[in-house]
């Protein structure tokens, strides 16, 4: 049997949108209740698209930070196999030329 729980929510969400509109109210006092629902709404997305920016941010900077300690340990080994290189063969292997 599928779960039951995404229904009921959905009709509860149906259920209280359609109370809103049809309560006896008048139409002003239900606009003025629409407004400040879709405030509320738009205070809840800049608030979640702003822990949103800084969460992104802090990847990419992770990311930066990972990136330059690869390069680090590349440029470390590049060097170490340029010396290894100089030990055995007594050349500077950046200054060989194409066909040496």
């Amino acid at each position: 049997m599928a779960n039951p729980l995404p229904y009921f929510l959905f009709g509860l969400g149906v259920g209280a949108a359609a109370g809103i509109l049809f309560a006896p109210k008048s139409g002003e006092e239900t606009r003025e209740e629409l407004r400040q629902r879709a405030e509320e709404g738009r205070e809840y997305l800049k608030r979640r698209g702003g822990e949103l920016r800084v969460k992104t941010e802090e990847a990419i900077d992770r990311g930066r930070e990972a990136v330059q300690g690869q390069r680090e340990q590349l440029s470390t080994a590049l060097e170490a196999g340029r010396r290894a290189y100089r030990e055995a063969t007594g050349h500077d292997p950046t200054t060989a030329t194409a066909g040496s």
